[in-house]
């Protein structure tokens, strides 16, 4: 009988980074990878500024393996199950459907924009 050596402890470090708040995401594939791109978009008041409107945009980026990405895919689907099981189904804001259609009837009437669009 081969006698076990003692099993060694493990220190586990975890590295917590920042909170991020995404306003928007996109999703890209190549052959190997799943590319989810996080964004934040906040703009910036400068009264000294009237010609243009600064935004800030940060980005966090997760990739992972087309395996991982779709296993990822289940859990996040289980989870949006059960969130609305408990709280109820999840709907467009009121005032964001108001700003869609602010912004067909501006398309319509092709009058010039004097605020960007945030949501994508």
């Amino acid at each position: 009988m081969i006698a076990l050596d003692k099993q060694k402890e493990i220190k586990v470090d975890i590295e917590n980074g920042p909170v991020f708040f995404a306003d928007e995401a996109g999703v890209m594939h190549n052959p190997l990878k799943i590319i989810l791109d996080f964004r934040s978009v906040t703009p910036r008041v400068d009264i000294r500024n009237r010609d243009f409107q600064p935004l800030v945009i940060k980005h966090n980026v997760v990739m992972m393996d087309v395996y991982t990405a779709k296993n990822f895919l289940n859990v996040f689907k289980d989870n949006i199950k059960n969130y609305e099981k408990k709280y109820g189904n999840i709907k467009k804001p009121e005032a964001l459907s108001v700003m869609e259609k602010d912004a067909k009837k501006s398309k319509s009437k092709k009058t010039k924009k004097t605020m960007p669009n945030y949501f994508g």
